[in-house]
């Protein structure tokens, strides 16, 4: 089963720490996944962040919902690793995929701040050149995010 990793970059012109409490507040995270999609928390992590949810443990299952309305995934949501303000690590799994992990870094630049994501995932479906497709889709999806997530701070 093939496996893949995308990664996409971005500055925002905004500082880290403004950059940082939107990109793991729930809001902040719908924010940059619409139209296309939203995800919702947990019912056990009603009010948590992806700073503050229990590391290394299932928070639950996140629903993702295309257009905001239509359920179509869900992502038994596991945040391994965070150091507050620079990098967060899920490695979750999905019913469409055996392996998700999506590591976000930032870092302060001249202009604001540099956002970094990388996505390595393995769809569940053993279905020849599906890995591939999805690295497209997956590819464009963040570069959605990016744009949602600089124009927030350029408005």
């Amino acid at each position: 089963m093939a496996t893949r990793t995308v990664e996409n970059e971005t500055v925002v012109p905004a500082p880290v720490a403004a950059v940082w409490q939107r990109a793991v507040h729930p809001d902040g995270i719908n924010d940059e996944m619409r139209p296309w999609m939203t995800m919702s928390m947990p019912r056990s992590a009603t009010g948590l962040t992806v700073e503050t949810v229990p590391l290394g443990q299932p928070v639950g299952r996140a629903w993702l919902r295309l257009f905001g309305l239509i359920p179509f995934d869900f992502d038994h949501l596991t945040v391994a690793e965070v150091e507050p303000g620079v990098r967060f690590l899920e490695q979750s799994t999905m019913v469409s995929m055996r392996r998700w992990e999506h590591e976000r870094r930032m870092l302060p630049v001249t202009g604001g701040t540099w956002v970094h994501d990388r996505v390595t995932f393995q769809p569940r479906l053993p279905v020849p050149g599906l890995a591939a497709v999805l690295a497209q889709v997956i590819d464009a999806f963040f570069k959605h995010r990016h744009r949602r997530l600089r124009r927030h701070f350029s408005e």
